[in-house]
């Protein structure tokens, strides 16, 4: 028989279903947000570093294709709406059509293929769970790069400097953090699905 504490929590936080599914979605929506804001600025790029591809990769590992990918674009629309989600608390339409809003709309696919990655396996050891993450990492370059190299019109030894180079080191440790973190969030998504 359950206790009263575990019905109360169970009709509150169902195990499975639409609500446990939005709140994992609106969950690594905030993990991203939060991580937006530990940002530091180089002062010769526009680009800041940030605590972002970090949440972005691991939320797509643990959350898989579908979700992770949901819950970034539940990210990158809270920001356009108005939310002040994007790095120090920035929000809207100006910064999303910026010069770094290549790398936000590369987040929903590194998510997806990410999450793709995880549900194939890739998850399973840390090898190719720094492979998927990576392959997710190299999307949100791909998508930020492009997009940074046509926003400032440079030239692509420019854009790389102002948006790859100073990167990699910092995005390599938060890619072994993240896939050292992913034991954790699995456990806290099966808790939540039941």
């Amino acid at each position: 028989m359950q206790s009263h504490a575990a019905t109360l929590r169970l009709a509150v936080v169902p195990r499975s279903g639409i609500l446990t599914d939005a709140l994992l979605i609106a969950g690594g929506a905030g993990l991203v947000a939060l991580a937006a804001q530990i940002s530091i600025h180089l002062g010769f790029t526009p680009v800041p570093i940030t605590g972002q591809t970090f949440a972005v990769v691991l939320v797509g590992a643990a959350l898989g294709s579908v979700r992770g990918a949901l819950s970034l674009l539940l990210y990158l629309l809270v920001g356009i709406a108005g939310a002040p989600v994007y790095t120090e608390q920035k929000h809207g339409w100006e910064v999303f059509s910026g010069a770094t809003g290549g790398y936000i709309a590369g987040f929903v696919v590194a998510a997806a293929v990410t999450g793709l990655l995880a549900e194939r396996g890739w998850d399973r050891k840390l090898s190719s769970s720094l492979s998927a993450m990576l392959t997710g990492n190299v999307l949100i370059y791909a998508f930020g790069l492009t997009w940074l190299h046509h926003s400032l019109h440079v030239n692509w030894s420019t854009t790389l400097t102002y948006g790859l180079y100073p990167f990699v080191a910092g995005d390599m440790i938060k890619l072994y953090l993240a896939a050292g973190a992913l034991p954790g969030a699995w456990k806290l998504v099966n808790r939540l699905k039941g």
